[in-house]
């Protein structure tokens, strides 16, 4: 039998940085530290418009897919397994996180054509049984969620992304299912269509604004709006998408409309480079991105 050959990637300093290609309807894998290209990691399955993307507690990879479903992929292959969530009003997701007191899976079902959706589910995070619709009388004035993080204080926080006007974050209490407050009101937030949301080392809360082209930053702990980080359209940025902060502390952030992953840096905004680029590996529209595990091997 012929000898599996192992992708050149060093993954003894950082992790393999993975990216929801919506074109491709597949999830690219790279080198954490280069960005250099490595493979097409997750596809078929019926992968439709790959959005939100998170390893679960059992190391494999979950896929936001647009045929209204969360798919799940082996975390070092890449194989197609099961649709591990789906019905129960799970249309147009797009976020995805694992969280709460039992590391449950939270999916942010988007607001479509038809009135749809416009929730925040809950699925068992071991089996994929749904389990409850957060804040179902929606006391939180959701509309139409995208980015969705579990915050250094346990709670959940989502971004609502109105057709027009201001977004805003919503936070919730994944023990109730209870809506919280407003962390970042529409009021005081200064940014349109809030896609991606990270925080950052410092634990400052980042909000890309697809509509605009930039990033802003927020305190984490009051939610106060502190200034735009990423100035737009800086370094090329063209529709901010999804965001994670690599282990040089520099926050990496999806360009949709230019086909590409963009480096800056996680102090001061200023644009580093291209980290991955443009079109690399077939990348087209990038959305979602994530870290995965540094011990994970994957095989052509």
């Amino acid at each position: 039998m012929p000898k599996k050959k192992q992708l050149a990637a060093d993954t003894d300093n950082d992790t393999f940085l993975f990216v929801s290609s919506t074109n491709t309807k597949s999830v690219m894998a790279y080198d954490g530290e280069t960005g250099a290209f490595l493979k097409k990691f997750a596809n078929g399955g019926g992968l439709i418009e790959p959005e939100g993307i998170a390893f679960g507690p059992d190391g494999n990879l979950y896929v936001a897919s647009r045929s209204d479903e969360v798919l799940r992929y082996d975390g070092e292959k890449g194989n197609f397994l099961d649709v591990f969530a789906s019905g129960h009003g799970l249309v147009d997701p797009a976020g995805i996180a694992f969280g709460g007191p039992d590391n449950d899976l939270f999916i942010a079902a988007g607001l479509t054509d038809d009135g749809l959706g416009n929730q925040i589910l809950r699925f068992d995070g071991d089996t994929g049984v749904f389990e409850a619709v957060v804040d179902p009388a929606n006391a939180a004035g959701l509309d139409d969620p995208e980015a969705l993080v579990f915050g250094p204080d346990g709670l959940l926080y989502v971004a609502s992304t109105p057709e027009s006007g201001p977004g805003e974050v919503l936070r919730y209490d994944p023990a109730t299912n209870s809506f919280v407050d407003k962390f970042v009101p529409s009021s005081e937030s200064n940014i349109l269509d809030p896609t991606g949301m990270v925080f950052g080392p410092d634990g400052d809360l980042f909000l890309s604004s697809a509509a605009t082209s930039e990033v802003m930053r927020y305190d984490g702990t009051t939610g106060d709006f502190e200034g735009v980080f990423i100035t737009a359209g800086s370094g090329g940025l063209n529709e901010a998408e999804g965001m994670a902060f690599n282990s040089n502390g520099n926050l990496l952030v999806a360009s949709e409309l230019g086909h590409s992953v963009l480096e800056y840096d996680g102090t001061t905004g200023t644009f580093v480079g291209e980290f991955v680029v443009a079109g690399s590996g077939h990348l087209s529209e990038p959305t979602f991105i994530t870290f995965g595990p540094p011990e994970s091997d994957f095989f052509f």
